[in-house]
């Protein structure tokens, strides 16, 4: 039996045995925060699905939902057992102040890399977090990029004065997992990068990127298409349409830069498209095989590939903002659309 399983038994007895030992709710709910909540047992137990081999990731998925349930019906049954022994004098304190409903939105960013996560991890990706404080080789050196390269110029990238930057993209996080995981990976990674930029209605110093990683054996550039068409069309609609574009990137061979048809006109030609009928939209392409060598991979045995999307970009046509500046004001008027 796999450890992952191991620990989802064991909390299971736990958790079943401090309900029925629970004095009050406050025991309840301590219960659920250490099992069930943010940063609770199961969230990280979650988070390390992607180490499990393939042939476990079943027997597993299924002990982790079995496991929860059995959890969350020990907690209903003690909820159960201090409420149905109360009084309604005990239930309702008419003493107390009336509670205000909560009238608060999610912002559009939010929203949106809420939704391109829900929609990868329906292709099977796990999402999964770095620092935003990264060191030169992660965001750098283990990407293949040359010392030359423009986006080291401090001109291009924040330096704090001990060397270590603030990250000018999410893909150290796709290094930092590759270090610590033995491969197959299929991870997202999304989260706030920032550049030296001058603010304008396309560009600002900080943005949202989500980052999308495979790595396994006989990887192709169809898998990759694949992938980026399905998004396409969960995002936008099953009409759109993708294209790949030549392009050059440092840390994948062959690089592409790629197109969904316009959301707008639907491909027929418009101001927002430039009358092309295809909006840009990010990069991708086959990680380069130094790349693998950086952390440990043998690309002769593992393929893969890369891709990136910007979150206020995905925001701006899903939602038809005409400037990113908007996104940041903070104006009230422009906010309660959403």
């Amino acid at each position: 039996m796999n450890t992952i399983i191991e620990s989802i038994n064991r909390a299971v007895e736990e958790a079943k045995s401090r309900c029925a030992a629970a004095k009050s709710q406050a025991d309840i709910e301590s219960v659920r925060i250490d099992y069930l909540g943010r940063n609770g047992l199961f969230p990280e137990l979650s988070r390390q699905m992607g180490t499990i081999p393939a042939e476990e990731r079943r027997e597993t998925g299924a002990a982790f939902n079995t496991g929860r349930t059995a959890i969350q019906q020990a907690m209903d049954e003690a909820v159960a057992r201090f409420t149905g022994s109360a009084s309604n004098d005990d239930i309702i304190d008419i003493t107390l102040p009336g509670r205000r409903q909560c009238v608060g939105r999610k912002h559009p960013i939010s929203r949106l890399a809420e939704e391109c996560v829900a929609i990868f991890r329906r292709m099977g990706f796990i999402a999964v977090d770095g620092p935003e404080i990264e060191s030169i080789y992660h965001n750098f050196d283990a990407l293949n990029t040359p010392m030359d390269h423009p986006s080291r110029d401090p001109q291009d990238t924040f330096y704090f004065p001990d060397g270590r930057i603030l990250r000018s993209q999410t893909s150290p996080v796709q290094i930092r997992v590759m270090e610590t995981h033995e491969p197959p990976v299929r991870i997202v990674a999304p989260g706030r990068v920032f550049r030296r930029d001058t603010p304008d209605a396309t560009h600002g110093m900080n943005f949202h990127q989500i980052e999308g990683l495979y790595v396994d054996k006989n990887v192709s550039m169809a898998d990759l298409k694949s992938v980026l068409q399905d998004f396409a069309r969960e995002m936008f609609g099953q009409d759109v349409r993708i294209r790949l574009r030549p392009h050059f990137f440092p840390f994948t061979e062959p690089s592409v830069e790629y197109d969904f048809s316009c959301v707008v006109c639907g491909g027929k030609g418009c101001n927002v498209c430039k009358h092309s009928g295809w909006i840009e939209i990010a990069g991708a392409g086959m990680v380069d095989p130094q790349v693998f060598r950086n952390v440990g991979y043998d690309p002769e045995v593992w393929s893969g590939y890369a891709f990136g999307l910007g979150i206020e970009r995905l925001a701006m046509l899903r939602f038809h903002i005409p400037d990113l500046r908007f996104l940041y004001e903070n104006d009230v008027r422009f906010l309660e659309q959403f």
